[in-house]
């Protein structure tokens, strides 16, 4: 007996199921991430009693028996001794460990930098936004002048300062020209590059001459978070930009050029920070001339600028190596100058790859920013440590409550700019990751 073929078409599709309970759900998750094998399960115990520890300590001393309001230390003190966190210290305090010793009646000038700066930095970091060139261009160029003038009261006196600015200007110009000659064999180029610099940095200068009818303050009462924001933003700028050029400097097929950059980037990394302040606010004033003196501050910014620079050319360096030999060689072919391979093919490629150590480096000198205490700089920790000394509110968990607010303060700014890096880093990857 033959057997005739059976066929089936479903003419409707079944309704989706829901995946099995084995492979969804928060227990999944703790299955596949805390408890997977025996030694994971050992650590993530281990882990979770650390943590209650930790937080077992915190928690009371800094919210449940924490004292909020008060006028002075017999509001911290109860039955003769301090419990928890005294956040009324705190509070009496916010302004100093804001401003430092800036004017009460000018701070106003200071509120209006924290605005703008944050108006312009946040468009600037959200990647798809309308214009971001311009938005860019003026945290760049207009944001730092006006800041300057409105923090320090502008009205610079140019004979003071004609003498650094044309040496500045020279050795950008020399440092320029010899780079270009390394790598492209010409001078015209980056010479017409760097006048037109020049003239923009004349036009900044001339622009901060200006008398704008403020109230000029020195940097000498400038203080707190202020003072760690100014050292912080002004290291970050200034240390991407020259960790760049060094690190081409340091592969340049020039060898005065070459040899240049590797003993500077080797000099500044084998000095320590607290080194590198000390000398630049003790003893390079012995080396001026008579007469001729510069703002600590400023040389304690230039001294973290250059600091910086040199373990970021590393970073630069390293990204730089990773690009295969491949991306060279197909810039060439199609005809491109060294710097149009440069700053269109090879760098975007580098700068993504090294995403993570740029954004290391910058927390790194985020937190060495409380090291310029050491010169008479009273940054945000400075600041904290000073309001010791108080007798008004002189209590056991004085230290304990200012050190807690330094920390919360650092730790959120630092772990914004880690959560940044790793949102930029997965945004930007194509097919670079596993």
């Amino acid at each position: 007996m033959s057997q005739k073929p059976f066929s089936f078409v479903r003419k409707e599709m079944l309704d989706e199921r829901s995946a099995p309970i084995s492979s969804q759900g928060p227990l999944y998750w703790m299955h596949q991430n805390l408890l997977s094998s025996i030694p994971n399960a050992l650590l993530t115990l281990f882990g979770i009693f650390v943590i209650y520890q930790i937080l077992s300590a915190i928690i009371p001393f800094a919210l449940l028996n924490a004292v909020w309001e008060g006028s002075d230390r017999e509001a911290c003190i109860a039955n003769g001794a301090a419990h928890g966190a005294c956040w009324a210290y705190v509070k009496a305090y916010f302004p100093q460990f804001v401003y430092g010793r800036y004017p009460d009646d000018q701070i106003w000038r200071v509120n209006i930098v924290f605005i703008v700066g944050a108006l312009g930095l946040i468009p600037a970091l959200i990647p798809s936004i309308p214009f971001k060139r311009a938005n860019v261009l003026f945290m760049l160029l207009v944001f730092p002048v006006m800041t300057f003038i409105l923090l320090t009261g502008g009205n610079l006196s140019f004979e003071d300062h004609i003498l650094g600015f044309i040496i500045g200007f020279a050795i950008i110009l020399g440092l320029g020209a010899l780079i270009t000659y390394a790598t492209q064999g010409k001078m015209k180029p980056v010479l017409l590059t760097l006048s037109a610099i020049g003239v923009g940095i004349a036009i900044i200068y001339a622009v901060m001459s200006i008398d704008f009818g403020l109230e000029p303050v020195e940097t000498a009462n400038w203080g707190g978070f202020l003072v760690t924001l100014v050292i912080a933003i002004t290291g970050i700028v200034a240390s991407l930009p020259l960790g760049i050029v060094l690190a081409l400097g340091r592969r340049s097929q020039m060898p005065v050029v070459r040899l240049v950059s590797i003993i500077f980037i080797e000099f500044w990394r084998g000095v320590p920070l607290i080194t590198v302040l000390f000398m630049s606010s003790v003893v390079l004033p012995l080396f001026l001339p008579e007469g001729v003196n510069f703002d600590k501050l400023l040389r304690a910014l230039i001294g973290v600028a250059l600091f910086s620079a040199a373990y970021m050319a590393e970073v630069v360096r390293g990204g730089l190596q990773a690009i295969p030999k491949g991306q060279y060689e197909g810039a060439d072919a199609l005809g491109l100058t060294f710097w149009q391979s440069t700053g269109l093919i090879i760098m975007p490629q580098a700068l993504k790859l090294v995403i993570p150590g740029i954004v290391n480096t910058f927390i790194g000198l985020f937190k060495d920013t409380t090291l310029v205490l050491i010169i008479g700089l009273f940054d945000l920790l400075g600041q904290v440590q000073s309001s010791f000394t108080d007798p008004t509110w002189s209590t056991p968990v004085t230290s304990h409550t200012g050190y807690l607010f330094a920390a919360m303060t650092f730790w959120i700014f630092c772990f914004g700019m880690s959560r940044y890096s790793i949102f930029m880093e997965n945004r930007l990857h194509t097919g670079h990751k596993r």
